[in-house]
């Protein structure tokens, strides 16, 4: 564990299951902030992913490839001790609609409980990917046989999603 926490890294978590433009405009809008960010994939058992962890971290490590303090990794368990553990004082939290506020609110005060000394930063979703979810992209990719998908991910990864979309019988998928 780092003796001492860095303000200017900052790690930014999710599943990105997939990794979605409104992710990376987080992202890249973090990278001007802080002069390192850690992309923390989380390994969640509870939810079905279409894509393996390695898959994620893959995807991600391709779109964020033009942003060189950038770094991918994985993480288990509690985000806030990941965030601890990588170094960094800030953990970057995007914001969707109002449906997400008081989701992210609650997580924020958990986590001060839990490490009074990481802070919670949130940045507002673009409003032209305020709506977009990883479970939309999944729909549209099957639903609608990929139309339009370069509105919603980055496009050098579209026919990854399709493969994995036409690769799976039955899609259940969350967020």
């Amino acid at each position: 564990m780092p003796a001492e926490l860095s303000p200017n890294k900052a790690v930014y978590t999710g599943s990105f299951d997939p990794v979605t433009l409104g992710h990376l405009d987080i992202i890249e809008r973090s990278a001007r902030l802080y002069s390192s960010l850690v992309i923390g994939v989380g390994m969640n058992s509870a939810k079905q992913s279409l894509f393996s962890t390695d898959e994620r971290m893959d995807l991600l490590r391709r779109v964020t490839r033009h942003l060189p303090h950038v770094t991918v990794e994985r993480f288990d368990g509690l985000a806030v001790d990941f965030v601890r553990n990588t170094g960094a004082r800030v953990m970057v939290r995007g914001v969707r609609p109002l449906t997400d506020i008081a989701a992210e609110f609650t997580m924020m005060m958990a986590n001060r409980q839990l490490d009074t000394d990481i802070e919670t930063v949130f940045l507002m979703a673009d409003e032209v990917y305020a709506h977009v979810s990883s479970t939309l992209i999944k729909q549209i990719a099957s639903l609608g046989r990929g139309r339009s998908l370069d509105r919603f991910i980055p496009s050098e990864i579209i026919p990854d999603l399709m493969k994995k979309v036409l690769a799976t019988p039955s899609p259940q998928w969350t967020e």
